[in-house]
């Protein structure tokens, strides 16, 4: 029945500060940025290498939501890269900061974690 992940939304508490994030540091490119004036809210919609990936969404007033310690519901997001050392330097030469690297025990995998503006852990996983 299912295909494949269509997209993830995205609730942030600062709207420009989100979108600069999302684009400037991670490499997301718009697709579509629409204004809803009834709902006081931007919808901006991001591709990532041609993908749709996510809806950034801002709200007034939006509550606060728990990642720490590990709360029920998404714990976080993953990417891919190829080199994850490269990537840490990119990131670090924009001023986010990005846990040590660590091994997945089952697959071996490097993986290391940083967070987005609100906080949201994001995962980079290398291929």
């Amino acid at each position: 029945m299912l295909k494949s992940v269509h997209h993830i939304a995205i609730i942030c508490s600062d709207y420009e500060r989100s979108k600069r994030f999302y684009t400037e540091v991670l490499g997301f490119e718009i697709l579509a940025e629409n204004y809803r004036t009834e709902r006081d809210s931007y919808k901006l919609d991001l591709i990532l290498n041609g993908v749709y990936c996510i809806e950034l969404f801002s709200f007034p007033d939006p509550p606060n939501r728990p990642s720490r310690p590990e709360a029920s519901g998404l714990r976080h997001l993953a990417f891919s890269v190829e080199n994850i050392e490269d990537s840490i330097k990119e990131l670090s030469s924009k001023q986010v900061f990005c846990e040590p690297i660590r091994v997945d025990e089952f697959t071996g995998k490097r993986f290391a974690f940083f967070a987005d503006p609100d906080g949201l852990p994001i995962e980079l996983v290398e291929i």
